[in-house]
């Protein structure tokens, strides 16, 4: 049986990446999903004087000891202006000043979606070109634009459920 990782890069407590994610990890059977919140790895503010006083906190060290013992990983991105999420990206910091391995080269999903018809194409974007230098073995990617209107305990357009089963494919070869 498969392990896999899935989360939101995001901390909101309604987290439409989140809904994303976790299905997404369903559409793989025969897998034992670990759903990861954010919420539980805050952590102070990234930065060198924070680290130098206080080390790398646990969270970090939690983080990335569930990356490394799943078969795969499946993140679905928030987009907070064109960019990574705060709470992603501050985790992401912490956890490359530890292993700068962070994805431990996983087979890793990256996907991406907001209530806008762009679906979080640009940090979409940004994750697909920077991943791979964080050790992630970037399978595919998938953006669903315009969450409320395709989503519905899982995608509800046939084009897009189309394209994410074609995208989702080469990660399930992956594992």
């Amino acid at each position: 049986m498969k392990k896999l990782v899935v989360f939101a890069a995001s901390n909101s407590k309604g987290s439409i990446n989140q809904k994303l994610a976790q299905w997404a990890g369903k559409q793989i059977e025969n897998s034992d999903v670990k759903v990861l919140d954010l919420n539980d790895y805050e952590m102070p503010i990234y930065g060198i004087d924070k680290e130098q006083e206080s080390g790398i906190p646990e969270q970090a060290k939690q983080f990335l000891s569930e990356l490394a013992a799943a078969d795969g990983i499946v993140v679905s991105f928030a987009e907070h202006n064109g960019n990574f999420s705060a709470a992603y990206k501050n985790i992401f910091d912490w956890a490359s000043r530890a292993e700068r391995n962070v994805y431990a080269q996983k087979p890793v999903f990256a996907m991406a979606t907001s209530p806008g018809p762009r679906g979080g194409a640009g940090v979409l974007n940004i994750a697909t070109s920077t991943l791979p230098y964080a050790g992630a073995n970037l399978t595919g990617s998938f953006s669903l634009p315009s969450f409320s209107s395709n989503f519905s305990e899982g995608i509800t357009d046939d084009a897009l459920k189309t394209s994410f089963k074609e995208a989702f494919s080469n990660f399930e070869t992956a594992l």
